[in-house]
């Protein structure tokens, strides 16, 4: 069964006010669009079209729940949330957990009486989310995952060489990173205790943001090297979110700049933050979110610690295989979820067999959508939600088309 569905895009202030209706050919709002959700996530399930609706469901969660045998075939549930994702602005620094430690936090806040909604909740259900996204736009800037102890002790002489020989309480301010940054130990260790004090929120670490972003914003041609993409990054961050330590923890975190069609694969414990671009998210279906700056919101500092993997890694790209001709698939090799990318031109056919319930979108062109049951068309813009019984589907036009299904069984 094919069953047409469809959502309002969340109005985030970091949301754009043109990238996802310029994508799908819908009307903008006037109002910032961050994300579109395409799923069942109670948080914003997705609408079932006027006159698809199976036994008058009004939702995708609700139809779920009322018939999981026909919607989901033997699956429990539906394990990850596709997103269609606009930022104009950065995002909160943040890291998710294990499944093992979402679960032990889960219970440990229900039995300390903590409101799924209050402020200062950390887990709101037991699951783990990871996450996979592929850039749409031709850049897409992130910073993901701690850099190499040693890249970081090159930023940090640069700070120092930038300070005028006559500025003694520059000098004296910078002293304390400097100091932690080159302590002795292994890099993870070291950047632990980097990390735990700069979001201690000491007077020290006010004063060092308060100069790394006076020195950044002084942007003479010395800053033009290796880290000027880093140096852009702090005066962004400086504009958007001043005084806040993720200006000087984005330093020690890996930034990227993806081109349309690459794509990172961020597993547990990697600290990320979405900085500026268009790009399809697909991840675990699941509110785990603990926040490590550039946000007003509740962070939790002992506990992102507990979660955070401070080895550092190169930046975590995904490559997709090509299982048959016209078809990308991101893998990460979890259960929650894959990522397929149907593209075809000429009015071409792909095949591609999804592994339990499906939902597609298609962000250009248009589809004949052939499952073993029944079809469809998908139009740019559209989305579908793919029952389990369709098995092997083949998409017949011109266009692209993003697909998600659950991954390999764990």
């Amino acid at each position: 069964m094919f069953v047409g569905i469809t959502n309002t895009p969340r109005d985030y202030s970091w949301g754009s006010a043109t990238a996802i209706a310029e994508l799908l050919g819908t009307p903008a709002s006037g109002s910032p669009q961050a994300e579109l959700w395409l799923g069942a996530h109670p948080g914003s399930p997705s609408r079932i079209v006027d006159g698809s609706s199976p036994h008058g469901a009004q939702n995708l969660a609700e139809w779920i729940a009322n018939d999981p045998r026909d919607s989901l075939g033997g699956h429990k549930q539906l394990p990850f949330l596709l997103k269609i994702l606009a930022a104009d602005a950065p995002l909160s620094l943040q890291a998710h957990p294990t499944l093992e430690r979402a679960r032990q936090g889960f219970e440990a806040e229900n039995a300390a009486g903590i409101a799924l909604d209050a402020p200062n909740r950390n887990y709101k259900d037991a699951l783990h989310k990871p996450e996979v996204i592929v850039a749409l736009s031709d850049t897409f800037d992130a910073l993901c995952g701690f850099r190499p102890l040693a890249e970081i002790r090159e930023i940090v002489a640069l700070l120092e060489n930038w300070q005028t020989e006559s500025d003694a309480a520059g000098s004296a301010v910078l002293a304390p990173f400097v100091s932690r940054a080159l302590a002795d130990g292994d890099d993870a260790s070291v950047l632990r205790a980097l990390v735990e004090w700069l979001l201690g929120g000491s007077e020290e670490v006010t004063a060092l943001v308060r100069r790394v972003s006076e020195l950044a914003a002084r942007n003479d041609p010395s800053m033009a090297g290796a880290y000027a993409a880093s140096l852009q990054t702090v005066r962004e961050l400086a504009a958007a979110y001043p005084g806040d330590a993720g200006i000087v923890m984005s330093l020690l975190l890996n930034r990227v700049t993806l081109s349309a069609g690459e794509a990172l694969y961020l597993p547990a414990g990697n600290i990320h933050a979405y900085l500026k671009g268009l790009g399809v998210e697909l991840m675990a279906a699941s509110d785990n979110v603990l926040r490590g700056g550039l946000t007003p919101k509740y962070i939790d500092v002992p506990e992102l610690l507990s979660v955070l993997d401070f080895d550092p890694l190169p930046v975590p790209y995904i490559r997709p295989t090509f299982p048959s001709d016209g078809v990308e698939e991101f893998r990460p090799g979890v259960p929650d979820f894959v990522l397929a990318r149907i593209h075809t031109e000429l009015n071409e056919r792909a095949a591609y067999r999804p592994d339990g319930p499906a939902i597609a979108i298609c962000t250009s062109g248009s589809f004949e959508i052939h499952g073993e049951r029944s079809d469809t068309t998908l139009e740019r813009g559209q989305s579908v939600f793919i029952t389990p019984e369709e098995g092997a589907i083949t998409f017949t036009g011109v266009g692209t088309v993003f697909l998600a299904a659950p991954g390999a069984p764990a």
